[in-house]
């Protein structure tokens, strides 16, 4: 049972990340989300068949079946990202001791959500420097909606929210919107309703920041970027949220026994 609920958890996700994929082009082009999919080079509709995730890619051997012009790593990577992330998500849920119970359902829904808005926010800001109201705002609603309904308090969430947007709103108002976007803000306010907690909150902040100025540092050594360059702060945010959903209670564990193992020095 252990398995199949894992194999169906990899299936939906990599369905998810093919979804996900289409929205984030759709939403970024002004695009309605009816209609089927066409080929980007030659506009032919995709057949169903030629649009199952991760497999029809294979097939297809990373080509438009009408054109032949190479399908982007973007579609197939993002499917299987989902996908592995969805089975994450389960097998972390599967270890609870409450399976099979209304809250175990409604926070392994809020988690796979969280991964879904976050893997967009990823994909639209490494790809076009946005990111759009159109997944925040809902996803803040959402997000609002499942903790309360999971027991968590309306303090500690607008708490966490507070910390999330102010945080972000500070630095656009210091920098009158030269370091970060207005979509930093609501991705804040995201991540507070999401988490929930204002230490992983800040966990996932400082996270974030780190691999930010890691993979800057590295860009200016490379030569690839230089000081004054834009980096999508969505991206580094949006892994930040991701490894503290898995880990934040490690983390956070972490981080205290060592401070307070440092205090004793």
């Amino acid at each position: 049972m252990t398995n199949l609920l894992l194999f169906f958890a990899f299936l939906l996700g990599t369905i998810m990340g093919s979804f996900l994929n289409c929205l984030a082009w759709r939403l970024y082009h002004d695009q309605s989300m009816a209609g089927r999919s066409k080929c980007p080079h030659c506009h032919k509709q995709i057949a169903w068949y030629d649009n199952i995730p991760l497999l029809s890619f294979i097939i297809l051997r990373g080509q438009c079946r009408h054109c032949r012009q190479a399908i982007a790593w973007q579609y197939p990577l993002m499917e299987l990202a989902c996908g592995l992330l969805f089975f994450g998500v389960m097998a972390q849920a599967l270890s609870a001791a409450n399976l099979a119970t209304t809250a175990w359902a409604l926070a392994l829904a809020r988690d796979w959500v969280l991964v879904g808005v976050m893997a967009t926010v990823f994909l639209m800001d490494l790809k076009w420097y946005v990111i759009l109201d159109e997944i925040s705002l809902p996803a803040a609603g959402f997000f609002l909606i499942m903790n309360l309904l999971l027991g968590a308090t309306w303090q500690n969430l607008l708490l966490a929210a507070v910390i999330g947007a102010g945080f972000f709103a500070l630095q656009f108002f210091v920098s009158r919107g030269r370091w970060i976007g207005g979509g930093d803000i609501r991705l804040g306010l995201v991540m507070g309703l999401a988490l929930a907690d204002w230490q992983k909150l800040l966990a996932a902040l400082f996270i974030a920041y780190f691999l930010g100025a890691a993979v800057g540092l590295i860009l200016l050594a490379s030569g690839k970027k230089s000081w004054g360059s834009r980096l999508p702060l969505g991206v580094f945010l949006a892994i930040g949220t991701i490894i503290v959903l898995f880990w934040g209670k490690e983390i956070i564990a972490w981080y205290i026994n060592s401070f307070s193992a440092g205090a004793l020095f």
